[in-house]
């Protein structure tokens, strides 16, 4: 008998004296809790995001869809980047602006081989205002996610305003729970006993997110 079979053994023996119209799950657990804390208009909930992803130490810029690739093309020229890994989404064209080597998002690389990357550019599904967190999905523009974990430095494009909702719950709404989701609030980091912050422990040292509207 394999580990699965025993634990799910004893999810049914745990199970076997519910009653068959015992309320379901969905009924069971109460929605009314609140959604939204307090009311913003859609500029104020965008400057929200931009004030906790910076509150969390996340680089924010802010441009145009016509300005984006300049913009990005400043970015790694600024950090020196040779190479960029860009998902085979739609945001090749967000390179426009740079002349680093593009590296491309391979199932065969390794880890060692994505450490190597310098930069990496990605969209996002949503990113949550109230807790200046930016979830990503693994759609076309986002990738696997390893390649937001291993090199060292994320770029991250939030379209604004559709891409941007004020709560948790909100974005749960939009987000598909078989993907392989990433919740990502600033930097990598952690603290040891004495408060001490190390960034890039489990994921890139350094987060930009570039709103971009239009």
């Amino acid at each position: 008998m394999s580990s699965r079979e025993r634990i799910l053994g004893r999810v049914r023996r745990a199970l076997a004296d519910v009653p068959q119209d015992d309320t379901p799950y969905e009924q069971a657990v109460s929605r009314d809790y609140v959604r939204e804390h307090g009311e913003r208009s859609v500029a104020q909930t965008v400057d929200l995001l931009a004030e906790n992803l910076a509150d969390y130490r996340a680089i924010v810029h802010r441009c145009t869809a016509a300005e984006l690739a300049a913009v990005i093309g400043r970015l790694l020229a600024e950090r020196g980047s040779k190479t960029v890994l860009v998902p085979a989404g739609p945001n090749e064209e967000w390179l426009g602006g740079t002349d680093a080597e593009r590296v491309p998002d391979r199932a065969e690389s390794t880890p060692h081989e994505l450490d190597q990357v310098e930069s990496v550019v990605t969209g996002c599904a949503v990113a949550v205002a109230e807790t200046g967190t930016i979830v990503l999905d693994g759609g076309p523009d986002q990738g696997r996610r390893r390649i937001t974990l291993v090199p060292d430095h994320h770029i991250c494009v939030v379209r604004v305003p559709e891409q941007v909702v004020s709560s948790v719950p909100q974005a749960l709404e939009r987000l598909d729970p078989v993907r392989p989701l990433t919740w990502i609030s600033g930097p990598s980091a952690t603290s040891d006993i004495e408060l001490d912050r190390v960034e890039g422990v489990h994921g890139p040292r350094t987060l930009e997110v570039v709103l971009v509207s239009g």
